[in-house]
């Protein structure tokens, strides 16, 4: 039975905002992270791609020096960052202080220091290269549990174009050649500015005139004026390129992502990032190919949209025993009756569509919809790693089917 006093005080019914002041925590990580969390089967699988990437690892690291950060959890870290859009690696470092789900899945624990974010950017740019992301993607997709999802004779291939992190407006000419200075030898003028006595500022001709300030974002007018990759470049990332991908479109100072997807589960096995021009999609489709079967002797086949539909490139599939399941154009196609006529090319038509969902994630979740790095070698990493990271988005629905 209650007793009045305490029914009237609230005591009873009403928790209590009393701050535990408790010091010490006896509860693990592990067991703070719930059993059907979907980062459990990404972590394991993450785990045991990087284990089989140690002799690897041990070859980029000497044996003596200041210990470095460890390139499992540094990797850890950069694909948690494109699954939860961590816009930076700053705010990554600042999140890992208090999130205990970042701390688990790198390998933290909750009293070991977090990295200074300069030491970790200059780390990742050592180790998480273009060969070394491209090692860690194929280590994922060899997995026991992973590999059996995989088409090894079906597959798709495209591109997207990757806003660089470059200003049109840093678009300029190319620096031409400076004619000499001109060295006659005769003495200045009685006017002319010299070293001892240069020419007066106009805040000392007038004391009441203020100097100019230019506006941090001035204002450009860009109409009229012809502009193009061979005449200009951009300051701030000279690997960009000027490019529009279709027509009635604003060209911008872009890259191009390319992806080649296998079609039974729609998961990425290769990616690739090149400059951008009107050839680079079929250039990489070709070297993709070559590279995730070298020398296959095993009829392919490989499914692409109309940009792909090109005399050259349907010569250079048939080529290589692999078969052009491409989508026709209305004049003057290459690809003709022998192809188009088997029911597995209206199958790749229709699969190969689904490649834009990787392009869609890494664009939305993975940050790609403009890439925060310069040069080509950094944005084609960066690339290759969100492709992988989209995978792993992927596997446990996937694994749980």
């Amino acid at each position: 039975m209650i007793h009045p006093s305490q029914a009237l005080s609230g005591a009873v019914m009403r928790g209590s905002d009393e701050t535990s002041g408790s010091l010490f925590s006896y509860v693990d990580l592990e067991e703070r992270i719930p059993a059907r969390h979907p980062l459990r089967t990404i972590r394991q699988v993450v785990n045991d791609a990087l284990a089989s990437l140690d002799a690897e690892f041990a070859a980029l690291y000497t044996d003596f020096g200041r210990p470095s950060i460890p390139p499992e959890r540094l990797i850890r870290a950069s694909l948690i960052q494109l699954l939860f859009s961590v816009r930076s690696e700053r705010q990554l470092m600042e999140q890992m202080q208090y999130n205990l789900l970042f701390r688990w899945f790198v390998g933290l624990g909750i009293d070991d220091p977090v990295w200074v974010p300069t030491v970790f950017t200059k780390n990742r740019d050592r180790l998480l290269t273009t060969e070394m992301s491209r090692k860690v993607m194929a280590a994922i997709l060899a997995h026991r549990e992973v590999a059996p999802l995989l088409s090894d004779d079906h597959f798709s291939v495209d591109g997207t174009l990757v806003k660089a992190w470059a200003s049109m407006k840093s678009f300029q000419p190319k620096a031409a050649d400076t004619p000499p200075d001109d060295d006659t030898g005769s003495p200045p003028g009685p006017d002319s500015p010299t070293e001892d006595h240069p020419e007066p500022t106009p805040s000392e001709t007038d004391p009441m005139s203020r100097p100019t300030r230019q506006s941090r974002n001035a204002d450009v007018d860009f109409r009229g004026e012809k502009r193009s990759n061979a005449t200009h470049a951009s300051t701030t990332d000279p690997d960009a390129r000027l490019y529009k991908k279709a027509p009635g479109t604003g060209a911008m100072l872009c890259f191009i992502g390319h992806a080649l997807m296998e079609n039974r589960s729609g998961l990425i096995v290769q990616g690739d990032l090149t400059q951008a021009d009107g050839h680079a999609e079929r250039r990489a489709a070709l070297d993709m190919i070559h590279r995730h079967s070298p020398g296959s002797t095993r009829q392919l086949t490989l499914g692409a949209d109309k940009g792909f539909d090109s005399a050259a490139f349907v010569a250079d599939l048939r080529q290589a025993c692999v078969t052009p399941h491409v989508a026709q154009k209305s004049r003057y196609s290459a690809i003709d009756g022998r192809t188009n006529r088997h029911e597995g090319y209206a199958l790749s038509i229709k699969h190969r569509k689904r490649i834009e969902e990787a392009f869609g994630w890494a664009k939305t979740v993975g940050g790609m919809a403009q890439t925060v790095y310069r040069g080509l070698e950094r944005v084609r990493s960066r690339f290759i790693l969100t492709m992988a990271a989209n995978n792993l988005a992927r596997l446990p629905r996937l694994l749980a089917a």
